[in-house]
């Protein structure tokens, strides 16, 4: 004859009541498992006898911990009457309403964090039994989320932990994991193509190559990708809508916006050339974020030595060499190339001592730099000088004096007159004196010179002058790790 069967809780709303769970619950309260099933068996014949259906969940627990007296002891009895027991809903709170705490559903939010179907499962497992041995009968996802987190940290460390903490804040964004294996971050095509511009894609080309490298890297769930994978998915874009050696350009670029050591990027150049446009534009292809110009570092030097200890310091680089003039010698009109020079020289060895302390602490901070100025002089800042950095020189020059005059004009008329054309155009002869000199430095000194009559074209210039000094000066235990190849072929690329 079939027995009937047995439920839980109120005429109008039951379920079937479970040996099994009575089974979980005594086992979260410390029995063993033969003890727990030996109570459970006990509690479900004393529910028959009585013909007790449906019984409501807090008379089951109390036959339960009634039963674990007689069998299991007070331990195990006390803490079964303390805690919720494995057939009691925890309600768990939002915004939009409660619904029951469910370890399925937590499992699969794991498994995004990378976790395999046991692991995930195990520990939504261990976060249900913290809740129901602490007698939680309802919670807040905040603390529900706090609770994981602390589970996650505890089984297999910070960085699960911060991974969980991002798929729950950053709900249905692409987050990016990377190598070193700290906090995810979320994936921005904003990034993505400012990246692709400096490889030389074109805009349209670089907007559409990242739409599509997110929508096909996200999925229709919340999930994190490795920068492998995101690397891999734009090269393969890049092969298919620019062919090869973009994608190749784009690969050393990569490299290049998280190099080994820090980058350091210096152009030289005199007044006028366009050296801080040129500064800004190539940082930001670069994914730099500190840029500084020399002025500053001289403006700064002026604030701490007086013009009366060293006047060459608070002049203008054209006009220093006055500084050198003996007291109560008549100033020329103009000075002769060796008084010019003399000048400059002088105020450029002043002002590189704080030159090399900024390059110095950007090494110490692990940090990339781009600095501008024309106290960046080839062959006065060596990069044997700074064996923990890549000091990639330049200089900016513009041989068409027609075009350096517009220049000129063309500042005075955006600054609104603060640095006046007037004084710029009285010195523009020994401007013009100082470029040719910083050129012949730079040709003996093997620096590259950057003449492109537009900020596109110098820009393009640098990137490819930093791309090959880069490898250049990269190590063949830098190459593989970077390129995962002898970068013999990668150094010879554009």
């Amino acid at each position: 004859m079939t027995q009937p069967e047995l439920t839980v809780g109120t005429p109008k709303h039951h379920w079937p009541f479970s040996r099994g769970l009575v089974v979980e619950s005594l086992v979260n309260a410390g029995a063993s498992g033969p003890v727990a099933a030996a109570v459970a068996r006990r509690v479900e014949q004393g529910l028959r006898n009585a013909r007790r259906s449906p019984i409501s969940p807090a008379e089951l627990q109390a036959l339960m911990v009634e039963v674990a007296q007689d069998v299991a002891g007070d331990e195990v009895a006390n803490k079964a009457a303390r805690q919720t027991p494995a057939f009691v809903d925890i309600l768990v709170t939002a915004k939009k309403g409660t619904l029951p705490f469910s370890r399925g559903v937590l499992a699969r939010t794991l498994e995004d964090t990378g976790l395999s179907p046991r692991d995930a499962y195990g520990t939504a497992s261990e976060v249900d039994v913290r809740l129901r041995q602490s007698g939680r009968r309802e919670i807040s996802v905040r603390d529900l989320d706090a609770l994981t987190e602390e589970t996650l940290a505890g089984r297999y460390g910070e960085h699960q932990r911060l991974t969980y903490r991002f798929l729950q804040r950053n709900r249905g964004k692409l987050g990016v994991v990377g190598e070193d294996g700290g906090s995810p971050t979320p994936f921005s095509k904003g990034l993505l193509v400012q990246s692709l511009l400096a490889a030389g894609v074109a805009p349209d080309v670089a907007r559409k190559v990242a739409r599509v490298t997110q929508r096909d890297l996200r999925g229709s769930e919340d999930r994190l990708v490795t920068r492998q994978a995101i690397r891999e998915k734009v090269e393969a874009l890049l092969r298919d809508e620019v062919g090869p050696d973009v994608s190749a350009r784009y690969r050393l670029l990569r490299v290049i916006r998280r190099p080994p050591r820090p980058l350091v990027v210096l152009l030289g150049g005199v007044s006028g050339t366009g050296k801080s446009y040129l500064a800004a534009e190539v940082a930001y292809r670069l994914g730099i974020t500190r840029v500084i110009g020399t002025d500053s570092i001289r403006q700064v030097m002026r604030a701490m030595v007086s013009p009366e200890l060293v006047p060459g310091l608070h002049a203008s680089t054209f006009n220093a060499w006055e500084a050198l003039l003996p007291p109560g010698e008549p100033r020329p009109e103009k000075p002769t190339r060796a008084e010019l020079l003399a000048g400059f020289r002088d105020q450029v060895g002043q002002v590189n001592v704080g030159v090399g302390a900024v390059v110095r602490r950007s090494v110490e901070e692990g940090t990339s730099l781009v600095l501008e100025g024309v106290h960046l002089v080839p062959g006065y800042l060596r990069a044997s000088d700074y064996a923990g950095a890549l000091v990639v020189p330049m200089l900016v020059t513009l041989p068409d004096e027609a075009e350096h005059r517009r220049h000129f004009e063309t500042r005075d008329h955006e600054t609104a007159a603060s640095r006046p054309l007037h004084r710029y155009m009285r010195y523009f002869g020994e401007i013009r004196l100082m470029q040719e000199f910083l050129e012949d430095l730079a040709r003996r000194e093997g620096v590259p010179l950057l003449d492109g009559m537009t900020l596109d074209e110098s820009a393009d210039q640098a990137v490819d002058v930093v791309l090959r000094r880069v490898m250049a000066a990269l190590t063949p235990e830098e190459r593989v790790a970077l390129l995962g190849e002898s970068g013999e072929s990668a150094s010879a690329r554009p």
